[in-house]
């Protein structure tokens, strides 16, 4: 390389699901764009409990905007793979990210919320890709929730991953403590914890007297090891759980494979 020649910036594809003018992903930009070039594409709606939802059947609109100022931004019509999917086949084209990075979601998605979750969807859509990529979380569901101590911690994890790089096929789930008074004690790698929601349909009356259900319901926390996500948040430390794609149940194939499927 000559002298005079800069080494080239990452590029790091930015989405989320809380939509494009959530102060989350607001907060993400500014936090990448000190460590590469950015690229945005997002929901242009909130698509929160999306999963890895995609969109068949309709069509899907992307526009540019300038939210932003300065940063190359979209505002997409469909889901957070969607979102994802757009921007490496047709956005970037030929471009290859770096990094790809999804939130900073308002709430927590540890435990079994990944599964619900449409900002570790746009995540888990990079991972496929064969990208690094990385969902952050901050759990606090308050309306005027503070992202102002999430910025060194998302720095400093998505600096590590530019520099070390993934596994192939993972996605890491970052969570993040609440602010308070108490500062962050460091970051746990952790498993995700055993639990579940515990489920409930209030049944309502619109003003026309028509029946619908809103969803309640509590997390119920089975798990009393201290390596999951659950402990480290409620210690307030960062929580790191791998991710992967791959849903087989690996230890259920010897026992599978001893039952008589053909009788």
């Amino acid at each position: 390389m000559q002298e005079n020649m800069k080494p080239s910036q990452p590029l790091i594809l930015v989405s989320n699901d809380d939509g494009i003018t959530s102060p989350g992903i607001r907060t993400l930009v500014e936090v990448m764009s000190e460590l590469g070039e950015v690229v945005v594409v997002a929901p242009n709606s909130p698509q929160s409990g999306m999963g890895h939802a995609i969109t068949v059947g309709e069509t899907i609109r992307l526009d540019e905007s300038d939210i932003f100022g300065n940063v190359e931004a979209y505002e997409c019509s469909g889901t957070p793979a969607d979102c994802v999917k757009l921007a490496k086949h047709f956005v970037l084209k030929d471009r290859k990210p770096d990094l790809v990075v999804s939130g900073i979601n308002h709430g927590s998605n540890s435990s079994i919320s990944v599964i619900y979750s449409g900002t570790m969807s746009a995540a888990i859509e990079g991972a496929i890709e064969g990208l690094p990529a990385i969902g952050f979380s901050l759990c606090d569901y308050g309306h005027q929730a503070d992202f102002s101590h999430t910025r060194a911690i998302v720095r400093q994890i998505a600096q590590t991953v530019i520099r070390s790089g993934l596994p192939q096929g993972i996605a890491l789930n970052v969570n993040i403590p609440a602010k308070s008074s108490e500062a962050v004690r460091g970051i746990r790698i952790c498993r995700q914890t055993k639990g579940h929601w515990g489920e409930e349909f209030e049944e309502r009356k619109d003003p026309y007297g028509r029946r619908y259900f809103w969803l309640t319901g509590s997390f119920i926390n089975q798990d009393k090891g201290e390596d999951t996500d659950e402990w480290a948040l409620k210690n307030n430390y960062v929580s790191i759980v791998p991710c992967q794609y791959d849903l087989t149940a690996h230890y259920a194939l010897p026992l599978l494979n001893e039952w008589s499927w053909d009788k």
